[in-house]
């Protein structure tokens, strides 16, 4: 199961547990991204995918390492088959994307590789008379402030000792001191933020790409499928969205797919509608990150329709439920979930979370259809997460 965050800003996902659990970056998992995001246990997260669409040609992209706090090594990533009509880039979270010459990218890095926690470092910090806490830290590696005054620029010295970093190589990147007090996000991040919260995993995965996440467009429409196999597992899921361009020149779009079960991973990926351009399973964070280009730079309000599949390998345990997170509102929002005759649920609801790991509200039994199908058509889709949550009889 896996949950996912999108260009559009949704995301869906699902995982096996209750219908009302939470996840992270990311919303109750078994699934995918949310309507606007991407993108867990009884939550699929894939908000984009179709797994019953045909495909176009096979390639791989392989992985590199997260942004988290406890950041994932590379080896921990690993490629997915993806196909595309085009070769693929071949990193995950690449440089080129990143930003792996800024300070706050080469300051993952060398935590990353060298395995430390940001709780270590603040600790050894600490030893030599500098107090850095945790978020401070924290803020620095995801770009959120920089370190500017006395002593943060005499802790930014011993870093570079700590990290086994060349004198003067983290100091070199920062730029000019930033204005005093307190700043808001960018609306995409902080809007993304409000949603999620803070070090969720979507922005881990995403790293310095968070703060750019998807601000070039917008969702209009999505159409989450999911497929529940004769195991009670998620089989595979699809998307198709509808995006609308808020400037000119957007050409492309991200999607976060988070699985909250080891054993559940991408081993296919289909775009019927776009380019696939990256595809890397980041295993340390359970996560898939995909680029999808146009094909083309859109116009101001020009629109422009992304659809994939994502089949996924068997997990451990059943699936329980499907969320999508959606940071803007949508103008309609379809959700359908089928389960194989042989896993037919006893009890389906709807329900909506005003944000990652919030209660559920506005719950209501849904009927399963001749199809041994259910969905929830939402017109007007506000922020927040949406999901479907079913039970299986003894």
């Amino acid at each position: 199961m896996s949950r996912r965050a999108d260009s559009d800003e949704t995301r869906a996902t699902a995982r096996p547990g209750r219908g009302d659990g939470g996840r992270p970056d990311q919303p109750g998992r078994g699934g995918g991204p949310g309507p606007d995001g991407r993108d867990d246990r009884g939550r699929a997260a894939a908000a984009d995918a179709r797994p019953d669409q045909p495909g176009a040609d096979a390639a791989s992209a392989s992985a590199s390492a997260s942004a988290s706090a406890e950041p994932v090594r590379t080896e921990e990533a690993h490629t997915t088959a993806a196909r595309t009509g085009r070769a693929l880039t071949t990193s995950a979270l690449h440089a080129a994307a990143t930003g792996a010459d800024t300070f706050p990218a080469v300051l993952r890095e060398a935590l990353g590789r060298r395995g430390l926690s940001l709780e270590r470092v603040s600790e050894r910090l600490k030893a030599r008379g500098i107090t850095i806490s945790q978020a401070t830290l924290s803020s620095w590696q995801r770009g959120r402030s920089q370190p500017e005054r006395a002593r943060s620029l005499r802790a930014v010295d011993v870093l570079e000792e700590i990290l086994d970093l060349p004198a003067g190589t983290l100091r070199s990147l920062l730029g000019p001191r930033r204005p005093r007090g307190r700043t808001t996000p960018p609306g995409a991040e902080g809007a993304a933020l409000q949603i999620l919260g803070e070090d969720s995993v979507v922005e881990k995965a995403l790293g310095a790409r968070f703060r750019h996440f998807n601000q070039e467009t917008s969702s209009l429409m999505v159409h989450d499928i999911v497929r529940i196999g004769e195991s009670g597992t998620m089989s595979g899921f699809s998307t198709t969205n509808v995006l609308r361009a808020g400037r000119a020149g957007a050409d492309r779009a991200l999607f976060v797919l988070s699985f909250d079960d080891e054993a559940a991973e991408p081993v296919d990926i289909r775009v019927t509608c776009g380019r696939l351009a990256e595809a890397t399973y980041l295993k340390g964070l359970k996560s898939l990150v995909l680029e999808i280009h146009f094909g083309r730079k859109l116009a101001k309000l020009d629109t422009t329709v992304v659809s994939y599949a994502v089949e996924v390998s068997p997990s451990l345990t059943r699936a329980t439920h499907y969320e999508r997170w959606s940071r803007t509102n949508l103008h309609e929002y379809l959700q359908q979930v089928y389960f194989h005759p042989g896993a037919l649920p006893v009890d389906c609801h709807r329900y909506v979370r005003e944000k990652v790991g919030a209660p559920p509200r506005a719950q209501r039994r849904i009927p399963l259809g001749a199809a041994h199908d259910v969905h929830v058509l939402t017109s007007r889709c506000k922020p927040g997460v949406h999901g479907v949550a079913w039970e299986y009889g003894p």
